[in-house]
């Protein structure tokens, strides 16, 4: 079966300039159930995949004889997940399996958000093929269905509920272990077998494999199976996979401490569980990655913080410096450096709500890492919003515009032109990203800069004619939609190969041209 990106390069310069009529914003609700029906796959995969759609053109996407039509709508990150989710029930293995995947990254404009509905996840569950529900179908399911599926009345879903046994309480637990369904109390047993060191022993791989690698970093494993990990590895990564494992003694986590590999050490250096004697050892490790990771301990006394803080690493005198035991005055005397470049990018999903006192705390801080954690807070209150938004650190700044709901429209502009690095892009997709004023950065040496005007109404044509043979592609395609471009060069952009499906899209074209080029379609 082609691949999208085959899809495309087979179309030729009529149909790409039909999949900018596709996307086109004045192009008629009328037509569109017209480009579904008669228009080749490359104008249906634009049309169903990229782009917001009338309820009754959604409809007949669902409704629509062409497998890999109601495929691309699976895949549309733009729509409500409601709307997906109309495919739920779709005859095809393929259009299942694109649904339960989750939709693609937006790539031509702000995406949709949410999860699928409760009722949909059920479905899937109970009828779908278990290879299809893989990590993307997790995604899509809500914290809060997530909650009440140990007690859901349907069965099958009940046994997905056993995935979070370690956090159920008892009486939930014990429910489970007693269901009438033979299924659910099996994976509830299994959970409790888990919960054995005996058995994880029993049933421990012998060679390099999922299975083995999840028992060492998760399970509780028995004294001999530590022994012999600490003795005579399987691995070359057996011992820094059990030095994560929550059930170590303390005999076990004091030798790992003292390991000769300081991979090993640097894992054990995070553990919650260690004695004086090992964080002191891990402080004084030579390998500065090792002392790193032992800054982070929550449990180091005095002694052992200012022997780091005054560590002849500065990496190691940063890590330090965000202890949570620290007093500000304190950790202003650090002499630590912050890097003023790093990944600023929005989080992929909302994190773990925190305390609002810490999360204060850390937003009035002196220090920019414990800023730029506060800043990544998607409720942050609007006091402490505004003080991030013109905090000297860029990296605050620019956490706050890509993760907060309410980041202000100027923030985002001013963010987009200073940062350059991992997830700029981003920015683009908010919402509240400003429009006006852009047309001054048309001659900006950077190409994304000068691409902002694109987005500016008030640029001017001769700006955007100019544009549109700029070196740059990307500014080229941007500026092929925009409603200033000049009619004759519109019309020459529609026989350009590479620039026709831009100049279809761009909504200066007339209606008359676009009803013709629907007109011209060979009835199906």
């Amino acid at each position: 079966m082609p691949t999208p990106a085959d899809i495309w390069a087979a179309a030729d310069l009529p149909v790409r300039r039909l999949a900018g009529v596709a996307l086109n914003p004045s192009t008629p609700a009328d037509l569109l159930p017209r480009l579904l029906a008669d228009a080749p796959l490359a104008v249906r995969m634009v049309l169903c995949r990229d782009r917001v759609l009338p309820d009754a053109v959604v409809d007949a996407v669902v409704a629509h004889p062409d497998a890999r039509t109601r495929g691309f709508f699976a895949q549309n990150p733009h729509v409500d997940p409601a709307q997906r989710a109309l495919l739920v029930r779709d005859p095809d293995w393929f259009v299942r399996a694109h649904l339960a995947e989750g939709p693609r990254p937006a790539t031509t404009g702000p995406a949709g958000s949410g999860y699928l509905p409760d009722d949909a996840v059920v479905y899937m569950i109970t009828t779908y093929e278990a290879e299809l529900l893989g990590g993307g179908f997790h995604r899509q399911i809500s914290a809060e269905f997530r909650r009440v599926m140990p007690t859901h009345p349907e069965a099958r879903v009940r046994a997905w509920g056993t995935g979070s046994w370690s956090v159920l309480p008892a009486g939930t637990r014990a429910a489970l272990l007693a269901d009438p369904d033979d299924d659910v109390r099996r994976r509830a047993e299994q959970r409790v077998r888990e919960e054995d060191p005996v058995w994880v022993e029993s049933v421990l791989p012998a060679h390099a494999c999922h299975g083995r690698t999840d028992a060492l970093l998760h399970l509780p494993l028995t004294a001999k199976v530590v022994r012999g990990v600490l003795t005579d590895p399987f691995g070359a990564d057996d011992r820094a996979m059990i030095a994560r494992n929550p059930s170590l003694a303390p005999d076990a986590v004091a030798r790992l401490a003292a390991d000769p590999d300081p991979e090993v050490r640097r894992e054990t250096a995070s553990r919650a569980d260690l004695g004086p004697a090992e964080r002191r050892a891990l402080v004084a490790d030579p390998d500065p990655r090792v002392r790193r990771t032992a800054a982070r301990h929550p449990d180091l006394g005095p002694d052992e913080r200012a022997a780091l803080a005054a560590d002849a690493d500065p990496r190691v005198r940063l890590s330090v410096s965000v202890h949570p035991a620290w007093s500000e005055t304190e950790r202003a005397a650090i002499d630590y450096r912050v890097p003023a470049d790093g990944d600023f990018s929005a989080e992929l999903r909302p994190l773990p709500p925190r305390d609002a006192e810490a999360v204060r705390r850390d937003a009035l801080s002196g220090h920019p890492l414990l800023r730029r954690e506060a800043a990544r807070e998607r409720t942050l209150p609007p006091d402490l919003v505004a003080r991030l938004a013109v905090d000297d650190d860029l990296g605050v700044r620019v956490l706050l515009a890509q993760n907060h709901p309410g980041a202000p429209p100027g923030l985002l502009l001013r963010c987009f032109l200073a940062y350059t690095g991992s997830g700029r892009e981003h920015l683009l997709a908010r919402p509240d990203f400003p429009s006006a004023g852009l047309a001054v950065h048309a001659a900006d040496d950077d190409p994304a800069v000068r691409a902002l005007a694109a987005r500016d109404p008030e640029t001017e044509p001769h700006v955007v004619e100019r544009l549109t043979r700029d070196p740059d592609p990307a500014v080229r395609a941007a500026f092929a939609r925009h409603p200033n471009l000049p009619p004759s060069r519109l019309a020459e952009l529609l026989d350009d190969e590479e620039l026709a499906h831009r100049a279809a899209a761009n909504p200066a074209l007339p209606l008359t041209r676009i009803r013709r080029l629907v007109a011209a379609l060979p009835h199906g």
